[in-house]
């Protein structure tokens, strides 16, 4: 366990990592600082106003202390700074950063998506700073002061309207950015989704083939035990070949779940290797005829592995569930596709004739997820045929100039 498992830090450094905000005293802070500081200033400035006493000194201190909790309730400390600013302001004091910390509170309220009671304590304060500044001046002090000009109210009205303004287009902008992580962890978990289906379709491809080689060589190993036993010995021996390579190409599928960011140890197969399935094939007593029209291609990887899993799945269905000793396959190279086709004329077997089940619906996966389609049936004449046929744009448009 590394050092920074051992030592996770401080709760609020976990917090600020989990909400994306900083610790909120910082900033408390910082007004805290800058109201007692500048309201001195602006105290030495105006000089008709009550000068700072140890009253407005706390009412300083109290409207950023109560920003401490603006991020868990928001409403409160909206409403709480308002009427922290509005006793300052009927206290007579000077005006000044006392109206920092309300911008701040309603900044928080309308950000965390309570609107109504950002406005609402906005115009609690506006409404009681014109009761003050126009009606009940004359019974609070100073003494001998007048009514405000009403110029002053347009620029604090203006002040209003800009500080909300603001806070909607921050809260706007939030939204856009939980919106886009949500898109990209939806996009992230069909990409996971879309891993693993391949991943099934891999694994089932593989054991699909292999076991049906194992199934149709221990019948035979069992059948001529006692009769045949160094027949009995070579289907042991290709048993014993097939589970190896089965083995093999689980494992490689299975080193893409333990390291998804390492290169696969083994190249994925591709029509290069449609020997061993012909092999395989023999094996389990079905002789596979491959020929080849057309001039054949560089393939893309994609390409490569769908067609030589769409073979492989084919030849399976035949040994399973045909009578067939015989096979046909046909590699058409057309100038935009690959069309594969398997031809069997032997009649059909136990239930699931031609493939019918989850090997069929995984070849039609295969092809569907290129562009490309897969059509199986019986044939006129007897027997069963599967045709895939592969697009092949991606190896034109590196081919051509």
């Amino acid at each position: 366990m590394d050092e920074q498992r051992e030592r996770p830090g401080p709760p609020w450094r976990r917090w600020m990592e989990r909400t994306g905000r900083g610790p909120a005293w910082r900033s408390v802070l910082l007004v805290a600082v800058f109201a007692q500081v500048a309201s001195g200033w602006a105290a030495r400035e105006q000089t008709g106003r009550v000068g700072l006493d140890a009253f407005a000194r706390l009412l300083l201190l109290l409207g950023p202390a109560l920003l401490l909790a603006r991020h868990r309730h928001p409403v409160a400390v909206a409403y709480g700074v308002s009427a922290v600013t509005l006793v300052y302001v009927g206290a007579g004091y000077p005006y000044g950063p006392v109206f920092l910390s309300m911008a701040l509170a309603c900044f928080a309220a309308v950000v965390a998506g309570h609107r109504r009671a950002a406005w609402g304590a906005v115009g609690l304060l506006w409404a009681g700073h014109l009761l003050i500044a126009h009606w009940l001046y004359r019974w609070l002090p100073p003494p001998g002061d007048g009514p405000a000009p009403w110029g002053q109210e347009l620029v604090i009205t203006a002040w209003v309207l800009a500080m909300l303004a603001l806070a909607e287009l921050t809260r706007l902008r939030r939204e856009q950015w939980a919106r886009e992580r949500a898109e990209r962890a939806v996009a992230e978990r069909r990409r996971v989704n879309e891993e693993r289906l391949r991943i099934a379709r891999e694994l089932h491809d593989v054991l699909a083939h292999s076991i049906s080689v194992i199934n149709v060589q221990a019948g035979v190993g069992l059948a001529l035990l006692d009769t045949d036993p160094e027949q009995a010995r070579t289907a042991l021996t290709t048993i014993k070949a097939a589970s190896k390579e089965a083995l093999g190409e689980v494992r490689q599928v299975l080193d893409t779940l333990r390291t998804p960011g390492d290169a696969p140890r083994a190249p994925a197969p591709g029509l290069d290797r449609t020997s061993e399935l012909v092999e395989q094939a023999a094996a389990a007593g079905l002789v596979a005829d491959v020929a080849a029209e057309g001039t054949a291609r560089a393939l893309p990887p994609g390409v490569d592995l769908a067609a030589f899993r769409i073979l492989q799945e084919a030849l399976t269905n035949v040994v399973r569930h045909s009578g067939a000793r015989t096979a046909r396959v046909r590699l058409i190279w057309r100038p935009r596709a690959l069309e594969l086709r398997v031809d069997d004329d032997g009649p059909a077997t136990g239930d699931g004739a031609g493939g019918s089940g989850n090997g069929l619906v995984g070849m039609r996966e295969r092809a569907a997820a290129l562009g490309g389609t897969i059509e199986a049936g019986p044939r006129p004449e007897g027997g069963f045929r599967v045709v895939a046929t592969l697009p092949l744009k991606a190896a034109t448009s590196q081919e051509d100039p």
